[in-house]
């Protein structure tokens, strides 16, 4: 197979498949009909000169003579390649003795689910919230009544907290097993264009069938799925782990033998880390971030941009991504931008705010958010205890919840009036998409004071590079503080804990990912660790 990189696709191109495929040709000085096959690989926007947008495609296709025609024509372009397709293969393995567990089921717990349950492993698979269908019920009932469900949540349940997300797939990461995701999220009904599209998404709205179907997989597997169970102690002998007590909604306690426990916790399950920081697993504060949500029109953010294209259904609702460093040593960024999205609550405990973003496939919302955050760590947390920085986050979403005077309405403020440090006391052209109701406030009253500063000078930063972004009515919802875990469960290269033998810490909330994909991979690279070492005697 052979891979051709930087093909221009103008936009309003008749027969994108047949166009692809003569300048396919046309690169690779063959006729159209000898290409057997042609496929996109990657598809972008390129929106650097606002006067000539268009789209910038990697191709890949099959023909005879693949060989001979790549060497020959990577002479004279370094853009076209020989590649092998990408096949996922299983490590090798034998029957475990006891079959593994893998705790929550977020991305990171799913993927590492199904890959055991594809290597014939009989997973058993524990979850402290509902499962997708019960969730967004609960979910939906609490933005509505302000009711909080605190094991079924955004952040708790079946998906973990990517199902009420934007369902992001891009990634820094450029590990191959990206593709592998990317397969058994199409397979199990994610739109196809995830395959090739430069920023993937799935949406709030699919994802839910999606993971559905994962689920479906891995019972028919062999896997056993048990939701409204949560892990409270680790069972071991040494430092050998040897089982795990895990507890009913309701109460009744199980213990279950087992020698390899892969923990895909999420970054919210702060009980969790309570237990495991006194059973002695070792733990470390872990450097995350904390702001708040920033709301634009998503018409605006089209134009600054797209510019004359602003309307082109085909480039759809518009993305970006900013970042400042300030001479303060702080940085400042946006995470998780959701166009044509609204901001939702996401609470998990009782009497504490918390935001988060979300988008459905269409992103064809009125605004566009994402989350305007701030690096903090340690130095910042006010202990040197390792789980200081889940007291630092819980200090500041108390603080939202009485700014916004209770029922999880949350503290919002026009972005002028945040620059002035005065409190908002009327909203502007955009209006608070925040599901449980805004309170106009101060939000840099529920914020640490340098962190508030550092906000401040991002914004004007960033409003040179993407114009408007500090538009007046521009919208802060507060606060947003679960940007990434607060911990780390220190591992060893074959992703076992330092602590235990048979702790797989896993994913986001152990401090190994961050977002979808990223987790979904690291749950598949643990598995795969628990494949490798049932090579071992005893299955070690």
């Amino acid at each position: 197979m052979i891979r051709i990189a930087d093909i221009v696709l103008p936009l309003h191109q008749q027969g994108q498949e047949d166009y692809l495929k003569k300048m396919a040709a046309k690169r690779l000085h063959v006729a159209e009909d000898a290409i057997q096959s042609c496929s996109l690989y990657k598809k972008s926007v390129d929106a650097r000169k606002k006067e000539e947008i268009h789209f910038i495609c990697t191709v890949e296709v099959e023909l005879p003579q693949e060989k001979q025609i790549a060497a020959k024509c990577q002479r004279k372009d370094k853009k076209i390649t020989l590649v092998e397709p990408y096949r996922y293969s299983l490590p090798s393995f034998r029957a475990l003795p006891e079959r593994p567990v893998v705790v929550g089921m977020g991305p990171a717990g799913l993927f590492a689910g199904l890959i055991l349950a594809q290597a014939g492993q009989r997973p058993l698979i524990v979850e402290r919230g509902a499962d997708v269908d019960q969730r967004t019920g609960d979910v939906e009932a609490f933005w509505q009544t302000g009711i909080l469900q605190t094991e079924s949540n955004v952040q708790f349940g079946e998906g973990g907290a990517g199902t009420f997300s934007d369902g992001k797939l891009h990634t820094g990461t450029k590990d191959i097993r990206c593709r592998k995701v990317l397969e058994e999220l199409v397979k199990a009904g994610a739109p196809e264009a995830i395959r090739y599209t430069a920023h993937p998404h799935v949406g709030t709205d699919l994802l839910p069938a999606v993971v559905k179907r994962i689920r479906e997989s891995i019972l028919s597997l062999g896997g056993e799925i048990r939701f409204h169970t949560k892990l409270t102690r680790l069972l071991f002998q040494g430092d050998q782990i040897t089982g795990v007590v895990l507890q009913k909604l309701h109460g009744t306690s199980e213990m279950v033998d087992t020698r390899h426990v892969i923990l895909a916790i999420g970054h919210s399950a702060r009980d969790t880390y309570e237990m495991l920081y006194e059973a002695g697993v070792k733990i470390e504060a872990k450097a995350f971030s904390i702001g708040a949500r920033i709301e634009h029109r998503q018409v605006q953010i089209n134009r600054a941009q797209f510019g004359k294209f602003a309307q082109e259904p085909e480039l759809g609702a518009a993305e970006y991504k900013l970042s400042a460093h300030l001479p303060n040593g702080r940085g400042v960024y946006t995470f998780c931008m959701c166009p044509g999205g609204t901001v939702v609550a996401s609470a998990s405990e009782t009497g504490r705010v918390v935001t988060n973003g979300m988008s459905v496939f269409a992103r064809d919302g009125e605004n566009a958010n994402a989350a305007l955050l701030v690096g903090v760590g340690p130095a910042d947390f006010g202990s040197g205890h390792p789980l200081a920085g889940m007291a630092f986050q819980r200090k500041w979403e108390e603080r939202a919840f009485q700014a916004g005077g209770g029922g999880y309405i949350a503290p919002a403020q026009r972005v002028e009036d945040f620059l002035k440090g005065i409190p908002s006391t009327a909203l502007g052209n955009v209006r608070p998409t925040y599901s449980r109701g805004v309170c106009l406030a101060n939000v840099g009253d529920c914020l640490p004071e340098e962190i508030v500063e550092s906000m401040r000078e991002g914004i004007r930063v960033m409003d040179r590079r993407l114009p408007g972004f500090s538009h007046p009515d521009a919208l802060l919802t507060g606060v947003e503080t679960r940007s990434s875990a607060p911990v780390r469960l220190l591992r060893h290269a074959d992703c076992q804990s330092v602590s235990f033998r048979g702790l797989y810490p896993c994913g986001e909330g152990a401090g190994y990912a961050g977002g979808i994909m990223s987790a979904a991979v690291d749950g598949i690279r643990c598995a795969e660790q628990v494949l490798h070492h049932s090579l071992n005697k005893e299955g070690k």
